[in-house]
């Protein structure tokens, strides 16, 4: 009699059991799946922001399909509706006096700025993005394409002298307001008492920034990985 009102129990443990494990087990597999996700994504920014920074030009469709192979464990696509990432790659500069002389924008006998109202700031000097943009925005800033002095950006990403030393649209984030990322870190070209000290004039700081999707089955939130590289 103890045996046979015990029929079924086994059944029911069993039942309330799955209610923990079986949400154990899927939260397992999301945790894998983002730190693989994750860890493709950092090497996407590292290996494209080698590449950038070694002047290959990712404005040419062979070098966007081959960085779109490098990346299409995260989903990275040339097609944006169908990408599930984004790769950002930014070249900035910061805008010294020699830059503004460059643009006739100094004044050589009082050494002042002319006209030179992006002085002492960072600014893009070229701008590419591959995949869906929708899925992030650089953490630097963006030129700033609309309104009424809008920055022009050329097919091959390139932004001229001119919108680089005048137009405000085109500068850089470079605080720390908000734990944002910045530039401040980087010291631009400096000459005190003779001695020059920090990047040369005129040298360029090549940014990679790679974003995508990360595991997205309910109940899981969608959920974005992100990674940058400075070189």
């Amino acid at each position: 009699m103890r045996r046979r009102n015990s029929r079924g129990v086994a059944i029911i443990e069993f039942a309330f059991a799955m209610l923990l494990l079986v949400p154990m087990t899927l939260g397992t597999i999301a945790i894998g799946l983002n730190v693989v996700q994750y860890q493709q994504t950092v090497q996407l920014a590292r290996d494209a922001g080698y590449m950038y920074a070694r002047q290959l030009d990712f404005t040419q469709t062979a070098n966007q399909t081959l960085i779109a192979g490098l990346g299409g464990g995260v989903g990275l696509s040339t097609t944006p509706a169908s990408s599930n990432a984004v790769l950002i790659l930014s070249t900035v500069n910061y805008v010294d006096s020699a830059i503004c002389q460059s643009d006739n924008k100094w004044n050589t006998t009082t050494n002042q700025p002319n006209g030179c109202t992006n002085y002492q700031q960072w600014v893009f000097s070229q701008r590419i993005v591959i995949g869906n943009s929708n899925i992030w925005s650089s953490n630097f800033g963006s030129p700033v394409t609309t309104g009424s002095n809008p920055v022009t950006i050329a097919s091959n990403g390139k932004i001229s002298l001119d919108a680089q030393v005048t137009n405000s649209g085109d500068v850089a984030i470079c605080t720390t307001t908000g734990g944002v990322h910045t530039f401040a870190g980087i010291n631009p070209y400096a000459s005190t008492n003779g001695n020059a000290s920090g990047l040369p004039s005129g040298q360029m700081v090549y940014v990679a920034e790679a974003a995508s999707y990360g595991f997205s089955m309910p109940p899981f939130p969608v959920s974005v990985r992100y990674s940058y590289n400075l070189f």
